[in-house]
């Protein structure tokens, strides 16, 4: 299938906004007329975010996605985020699951139908750990579905085979992935266009985002600008032809001192190749 016709969405994150005003400014600086939103905000200070898919709206701003951050989560180094990220430490489990249902609310009041988030590193082995972590992850989704969403796991804390393995276990057709080939490079989790092969049939967002792998093994990858990493971009594109849905785009950037241009950058990479095809 085609990707999607609709504009290419900017992640709200990614702008660093501290106002929906301010996000409205930079979204529109970008050229974007997409976001993903980021949700957590809205839930935990509403006082400041209530207001943000109006104002998005009135703008001509059109929110193609959310996005849910989980608690706790510590992306200092790859061991803190192995312990703290997702669904996986008990710790914040009972406060993950209470921003979800407030999350889950928001997307059905405004109409949000995807919401992605890093369900945790997912063990490829069946036992406690992997049940224990599947059973949340089953209630998270029913907490969306009851709100007319679904949810979809970022790609890259796991291999493409563990994550379709887990996908398979989990029983639930509606659990989808949003696939970021950054994030494998991050990880050193594989190549993204082989992973799109193997996990074509649940991808239900793509992150356009770009990386450097790293030269220390146990330590990060590099994030950089779309077209001047690892990622064969042609190759990649060309991969999510066989997606047998229709897919959006999301512009994401995680790092950098001039993100706005950094997206406008990763807009016209994205441009262009749709012209050469």
């Amino acid at each position: 299938m085609p990707i999607s016709s609709a504009p290419v969405a900017v992640c709200s994150w990614s702008l660093q906004a501290d106002s929906p005003a301010q996000l409205v400014e930079r979204v529109q600086r970008t050229g974007a007329r997409a976001v993903q939103l980021a949700l957590t905000p809205m839930a935990e200070h509403p006082e400041i975010w209530g207001d943000c898919v109006r104002m998005l709206s009135t703008a001509g701003i059109e929110v193609a996605s959310g996005m849910l951050e989980t608690v706790g989560e510590d992306y200092s180094t790859l061991d803190a985020i192995r312990a703290t990220g997702g669904v996986v430490p008990d710790v914040t489990w009972e406060a993950t699951r209470a921003r979800s249902t407030k999350v889950a609310k928001i997307a059905g009041q405004h109409g949000i139908r995807l919401v992605t988030f890093h369900a945790g590193f997912i063990p490829h082995e069946a036992g406690t750990e992997r049940d224990r972590l599947f059973t949340r992850l089953r209630e998270i989704a029913a907490l969306f579905r009851a709100e007319g969403a679904r949810i979809a796991f970022e790609t890259g804390q796991e291999s493409a085979d563990t994550l379709a393995h887990a996908l398979h276990a989990l029983g639930d057709d509606s659990i989808g992935v949003n696939f970021d080939p950054a994030n494998m490079i991050l990880y050193g989790m594989g190549d993204p266009v082989a992973a799109v092969k193997v996990l074509a049939p649940r991808i239900a967002q793509v992150h356009v985002k770009d990386a450097q792998p790293t030269k220390v093994l146990g330590t990060w990858g590099s994030e950089v600008r779309v077209g001047t990493g690892a990622v064969d971009w042609n190759a990649f594109l060309s991969s999510l032809l066989e997606v047998p849905a229709t897919i959006r785009l999301a512009v994401e950037r995680e790092a950098g001192e001039d993100r706005v241009g950094d997206i406008r950058a990763a807009l016209e990479l994205l441009d262009a190749a749709k012209r050469e095809n």
